[in-house]
C-alpha cells in the first residue's frame, strides 16, 4: 500500500466529510476512494470515520491521525520538491544582445549534450552589467568583451573577432568585393552602448581614427534600422535583416577581444566555459588571440555574432 497516497486521500476526506465532494477535489470516482479509505482503516486496525446516511464524522482515532497524516503528507512534498529542483539545476549565464541567435541555440545545444542534468538559462546583457552581476553572484559565468577586469573574477582564453562593415544594399561601397575603413568617412557609426561596453566601445573608435574613420555621429544600439535606411554603418557578422549586406573590411582594422568570465570554478561552469570557446570559434567566426585571421571565403548567410 502507498501510505502517504492514502494518508493523502484521508485528509481530504476528513476536510470534506463528504467523500462525494472530496472524490471531486481528489479528482477521481467515489468507489476508488471509498475503498482506499477502508484499505487504510484496514492496515492500521482501527475505524476513521462514522459513516451514516446523513453524515460523515471523523472518529477520536481519525481526530488523532489527522495532524499527524497532514505533516507526514506536506515533508513528502517537501521532499518530492527538493528532488526535483536538485535533479533540474540551472546555470545561469551572460551573453551580450548582440550574440546571434543561432551562436545562443549552439550554446544551449552543445551544454545540454555535457550536462543533460543542468539547464542552461542565457540572460543577454552587456558587459558592465555581467561584471557586477558575477560580482555578486546573479549569474554563474559570461560571455564578455574586453577590456574588462573585477577583483576575484577569472576569464578564460581570449578568443578576437574580426567584423565586416554592413551597409544598406544600395549603398555604393556594398557594390564592391570589400571596404577599406578609410572609405567611410564621413559616414555615421551604430555601435554597441557605450555604458554597456565601455572598454571595448573606446576601443573601437580608437581603431577607427587609426584606419581614418572618424565617424559623423554614433549611435548606440543593436537593430539595424539606420543601416538599412542609409542613415549608418555598423561593424559586426552576418546581416539580420533582408535589405542589409556584409563586405569585409581590408587587413584587421576592427578587432573585438572577447573571452569567457566566471568567479567561482564549478564542473558546470568549466563545461560552459568549453563549449562557448568552441561555438564561439565555429559559429561567430573567431579565432584564438595571436593566430592568424583565416582567409575570407564565401559561404551562405548565417546568423552570426553581432549579426
Amino acid at each position: 500500500m502507498d501510505l502517504i497516497r492514502h494518508l493523502r486521500y484521508f485528509a481530504v476526506v476528513a476536510e470534506e466529510l463528504h467523500f462525494g465532494n472530496a472524490a471531486i477535489r481528489l479528482g477521481m470516482a467515489q468507489p476508488p476512494l471509498s475503498q482506499r479509505i477502508k484499505r487504510l482503516e484496514e492496515e492500521l486496525g482501527v475505524r476513521l470515520f462514522d459513516r451514516s446516511a446523513r453524515q460523515v464524522r471523523l472518529t477520536e482515532a481519525g481526530r488523532l491521525l489527522l495532524g499527524e497524516a497532514r505533516e507526514l503528507v506536506a515533508r513528502s512534498d517537501r521532499l518530492r520538491d527538493l528532488v526535483r529542483q536538485r535533479a533540474t539545476r540551472v546555470l545561469k549565464v551572460g551573453v551580450p544582445p548582440d550574440l546571434g541567435p543561432s551562436v545562443i541555440a549552439a550554446l544551449l545545444s552543445g551544454f545540454r549534450e555535457r550536462e543533460p542534468d543542468v539547464r542552461l538559462l542565457p540572460v543577454e546583457i552587456w558587459t558592465a552589467d555581467q561584471i557586477g552581476a558575477l560580482t555578486d553572484g546573479t549569474i554563474d559565468a559570461g560571455v564578455v568583451r574586453h577590456p574588462a577586469t573585477a577583483p576575484g573574477l577569472h576569464f578564460g582564453q581570449s578568443l578576437v573577432h574580426t567584423p565586416g562593415v554592413l551597409l544598406a544594399e544600395d549603398d555604393p561601397l556594398a557594390a564592391g568585393p570589400s571596404v577599406h575603413l578609410a572609405d567611410l568617412i564621413g559616414r555615421e557609426l551604430l555601435l554597441f552602448p557605450k555604458e554597456g561596453e565601455p572598454g571595448a566601445h573606446a576601443e573601437t573608435l580608437a581603431q577607427c581614427r587609426a584606419g581614418g574613420f572618424v565617424p559623423a555621429a554614433v549611435h548606440h544600439g543593436i537593430g539595424l534600422g539606420l543601416v538599412l535606411a542609409g542613415s549608418a554603418v555598423a561593424f559586426g557578422s552576418e546581416p539580420s535583416l533582408p535589405g542589409v549586406r556584409l563586405r569585409p573590411l581590408l587587413g584587421t582594422p576592427i578587432e573585438w577581444r572577447v573571452s569567457t568570465a566566471w568567479r567561482t570554478p564549478t564542473p558546470e561552469v568549466e563545461t560552459f566555459c568549453a563549449v562557448a570557446a568552441h561555438e564561439l570559434k565555429e559559429r561567430a567566426g573567431m579565432r584564438d588571440e595571436g593566430a592568424a585571421p583565416a582567409r575570407r571565403v564565401s559561404r551562405r548567410p548565417a546568423m552570426g555574432f553581432l549579426a
